[in-house]
């Protein structure tokens, strides 16, 4: 599926297909995610959007076809590549939890193939700018700060590949920019290479370099700007598309009217 004398593809899944308990979940994925991507996958509820990240992560059975991460079977460390940060569907931390954001972020590394010891636990903090909040409790902070924490726990995983499910759900618009304005200057100083989930197509959209829609098959992939106004999109998403075209037309109107140049009074 490379080019010949093009980089490896970091991740590249080929025809994959997933069943659990006799019911096809996906069916004939295929994609590549070059070095530097950041690639959204966008569908439906129930589209299997999460089965394909645990597929790829290696922790869920595909029933055919071939996944490689760093050009190796999911799950294997091995080789040079490196580990894969996730960073799961926000679970929410009760206020009492006696934890605090250094113990989050070391525990949570120990379940990972790379141990961070405190001092890559703190870079790993300050690259998220949470290094000042070390010491608090980590159920004191807000939704917005939580999500900064799990992903500097996904950063000392790996530097090179995260892979993010739902990860503004629950934030406000604010935060959620704050979210994806942080990402975007992690990617660029670090090279990573970007596989995100979420429900809201239009702000992924905006963010990502491709986009995937998947309602069990993969129904379109390519350029943001063209899968959300294919007509693909409209067959991934069926009897919520009337809701969804709604909202793009909304977004559009929107820009239309930030980009228009103030009139004199």
């Amino acid at each position: 599926m490379t080019q010949t004398g093009s980089p490896p593809a970091i991740v590249r899944l080929e025809d994959v297909s997933v069943c659990r308990r006799g019911r096809s979940i996906l069916e004939g994925i295929s994609f590549e995610v070059e070095p530097r991507a950041f690639v959204g996958v966008v569908g439906p509820n129930g589209a299997g959007k999460t089965t394909l990240l645990k597929a790829i992560l290696g922790l869920v059975p595909i029933a055919r076809g071939r996944i490689e991460v760093f050009g190796a079977a999911p799950g294997e460390r091995s080789h040079a590549g490196g580990g894969v940060g996730y960073v799961p569907q926000q679970v929410a931390i009760p206020a009492q939890f006696p934890a605090s954001v250094l113990d989050v972020v070391a525990l949570g590394s120990l379940r990972t193939s790379v141990a961070c010891s405190k001092q890559q636990v703190l870079d790993r903090l300050r690259r998220v700018g949470m290094a000042r909040h070390a010491a608090r409790p980590v159920g004191e902070l807000s939704g917005g700060e939580q999500r900064r924490v799990m992903l500097a726990q996904a950063l000392c995983a790996s530097e090179r590949l995260l892979i993010l499910d739902e990860p503004t759900t629950g934030l406000d618009l604010p935060a959620e920019q704050e979210f994806y304005q942080l990402l975007r200057s992690l990617k660029q100083e670090l090279g990573l290479s970007v596989i995100a989930v979420s429900h809201d197509l239009l702000a992924l959209a905006g963010e990502a370099d491709q986009l995937i829609c998947i309602n069990r098959t993969m129904h379109v992939h390519g350029n943001p700007n063209d899968v959300v106004h294919s007509h693909a999109l409209q067959e991934a998403y069926s009897c919520e598309f009337d809701f969804l075209r709604g909202e793009i037309a909304h977004h559009e109107e929107l820009a239309k009217r930030l980009d228009a140049p103030e009139r004199p009074d």
